[in-house]
């Protein structure tokens, strides 16, 4: 059984502080790529390199494809230029198309240059379409037949190669385009004369290369095929996705959005540069200071309330903070729901209707129970209705702005897991404050 990962993990910095390479090389040799390169990426820059430069060259090119763009760019320029030639003699399209973003162009021309004929079509094919289209992740090893061939000719193809994750053999006509799916299942056992058009599928999803990819991912996913195929403008069949690329892309897409929650790159080395780590987080520390002077006006503008009622002072956080985490739980499942494509004009309305509702039942309960408690605190009946009243409004006012926000930023096309929880933060602080402060200065002076 393979050795957990925390703990090969462990075992491998252990062995790294303790400058053994060799243990680390010899525990590395048994483990598959994926592994290989999260225990790269978890050693500091300079075990990482040793570890790297005594990789066998055979298994390198694998390894940076499965790794994160910065940690890669570190073993990348470690790297003398004397070796990529030798690391490139069996590179394919899909590989260089993984690692093009983190290699010099001069890299890139040589691993081109490797590749041969076909692999230089593919290459140029995928390139067409950007990161974030489906057509840039294609598979090219799939089963593939012209619409006039019968059950003899797939079993003699299938005899030869099956790719991984292939449930599907695709037909196609003289011009290239794809006109059929067969289920594999269903060539086996069938008489060897029968034409292969009389055991195609009905209604296969078909995807377009300029599909978005998480869609496209999810598309694949859901259809209970193990992959489905891939086709131009045209029609033209340009290959095919299958599950485990689609699973790829969608944790991809998760991480990105998770890290963007905090504004940060998914692609961020554990042990990147002090320097460089800093500036990357930098800006979202300087927009949300801005957000928070900008809170902190509106709060000045009541600065007589505060000075007359203390007691206003203190139970401002919990009137932001209520209405924070209401707001936060809103704009996560709004932003999940336009990932998802759930979320469309036709819908818009009764989900907004929905928040509100729950927003408003939740806000009725806890004004409740925080007036009352703070009725009790500090011997005020009055300061419990202003309190109440305004938990009530902020809870309200962030479900509605967590419904919003996230559509009206996906509308300006502008990331709402990246800048969305930033907005809804300043929004709810402000109405918190101003509603709160507000009241106070109503009810209690």
């Amino acid at each position: 059984m393979a050795e957990p990962l925390p703990d090969l993990i462990e075992e491998l910095v252990s062995e790294a502080q303790n400058d053994d390479p060799a243990a680390v090389l010899t525990t590395l040799a048994s483990e598959d790529d994926v592994s290989v390169a999260t225990v790269l990426e978890s050693l500091p820059v300079e075990h990482r390199i040793a570890t790297w430069e005594g990789l066998p060259r055979d298994r390198k090119i694998d390894v940076l494809v499965e790794m994160r763009s910065d940690p890669r760019e570190i073993l990348i320029d470690a790297t003398p230029d004397s070796e990529w030639s030798l690391m490139f003699a069996d590179i394919e399209a899909e590989s260089l198309l993984e690692l093009m973003d983190s290699l010099p162009s001069r890299l890139i021309d040589l691993a081109f240059k490797a590749l041969d004929t076909q692999q230089q079509a593919f290459f140029r094919e995928a390139t067409q379409f950007s990161d974030d289209e489906i057509g840039h992740w294609l598979s090219h090893e799939q089963l593939v037949l012209p619409i006039n061939a019968k059950v003899r000719d797939a079993l003699r193809l299938i005899r030869r190669n099956v790719p991984g994750h292939c449930d599907t053999l695709f037909l196609i006509n003289r011009s290239g385009q794809f006109s059929a799916a067969v289920k594999l299942t269903k060539v086996f056992g069938a008489p060897e004369h029968v034409p292969l058009v009389e055991l195609t599928v009905e209604n296969m999803p078909v995807l377009k290369g300029t599909d978005d990819t998480t869609a496209a991912s999810l598309q694949l996913q859901r259809s209970g095929f193990a992959s489905l195929p891939v086709v131009d403008d045209s029609n033209k069949l340009l290959g095919r996705l299958d599950v485990t690329s689609a699973s790829e892309l969608v944790n991809e897409n998760y991480e990105r959005q998770v890290m963007a929650s905090a504004g940060m790159d998914e692609d961020e080395d554990l042990f990147s540069p002090v320097a460089k780590s800093a500036r990357n987080r930098a800006l979202w520390l300087g927009i949300n200071l801005l957000t928070a002077f900008l809170a902190s006006w509106f709060i000045g503008m009541f600065e007589g309330t505060l000075q007359q009622v203390v007691a206003l002072a203190v139970l401002m956080p919990v009137v932001a903070s209520m209405g924070g985490i209401a707001g936060s739980q809103t704009l996560t499942l709004i932003v999940r729901g336009l990932a998802l494509g759930q979320v469309t004009k036709a819908n818009f309305r009764a989900l907004m209707m929905k928040e509100l509702k729950v927003g408003g039942l939740n806000g009725v309960i806890w004004a409740i129970i925080i007036g009352i408690v703070a009725s009790f605190w500090f011997s005020s009946a009055a300061l419990g209705v202003v309190i109440c009243l305004a938990i009530l409004v902020n809870i309200v006012s962030a479900a509605l702005a967590g419904v919003f926000l996230p559509v009206l930023l996906e509308k300006l096309n502008i990331d709402p897991a990246l800048s969305g929880s930033v907005i809804l933060t300043t929004v709810t602080d402000i109405v918190g404050f101003v509603a709160f402060l507000g009241l106070g200065t109503l009810f209690l002076l």
